[in-house]
């Protein structure tokens, strides 16, 4: 089931958080590198919950993690790896946590090469799920092949975030996602 037959299924709480993330922001492409980056550690902490669950715990985690700012959240120390843990406003999960840190550290390594996050993105595009997957578990850590896809879908690098029948579809096409600059 698609994300767009899947909203019209949710009702309370969760609706019109899945229907803002779903008509704003899910297959539009990011420009930011925080905000890829913020993408990315977002599904990294859905992973076995439900992504109403990170959409009701996005702000928490923004202001949890220093606004997604790569460059601070590299420099983490044991100090606001504890902070973290201990806060009940995000996924409280120790391999998680860390997996943040450490592919925050990564990201500035990429940056020092490619010049930002994006750019190493753009440099890889296009690949396959298969072969995106290959390259984010050589790279970063805890980034399965459903993590990778839903970063990829939501970020507009692999094609199928919403079905062309769905009302936003055309805008992602007017956003010139990196899936349809093949």
């Amino acid at each position: 089931m698609s994300y767009c037959e899947y909203i019209n299924t949710i009702t309370g709480w969760a609706l019109d958080l899945n229907k803002t993330y779903h008509d704003e922001k899910y297959g539009f492409p990011i420009e930011d590198d925080n905000e890829l980056f913020g993408r990315l550690l977002l599904e990294i902490n859905q992973a076995g919950l439900s992504w109403s669950t990170i959409l009701r715990k996005e702000a928490a985690f923004r202001i949890a993690y220093d606004k997604f700012d790569i460059e601070t959240i590299a420099n983490y120390t044991e100090t606001e790896e504890a902070r973290l843990l201990s806060d009940p406003g995000i996924i409280r999960n120790r391999l998680k946590v860390k997996a943040a840190i450490h592919n925050a550290q990564v990201i500035m390594e990429l940056k020092k090469e490619y010049g930002s996050f994006k750019s190493w993105l753009d440099h890889h595009h296009p690949k396959t799920k298969d072969e995106w997957t290959k390259l984010f578990k050589q790279t970063f850590k805890f980034t399965g092949g459903e993590i990778v896809n839903e970063f990829l879908l939501s970020t507009g690098y692999l094609e199928g975030a919403h079905t062309p029948d769905c009302p936003i579809y055309q805008k992602i096409l007017d956003k010139n996602p990196a899936w349809r600059r093949l």
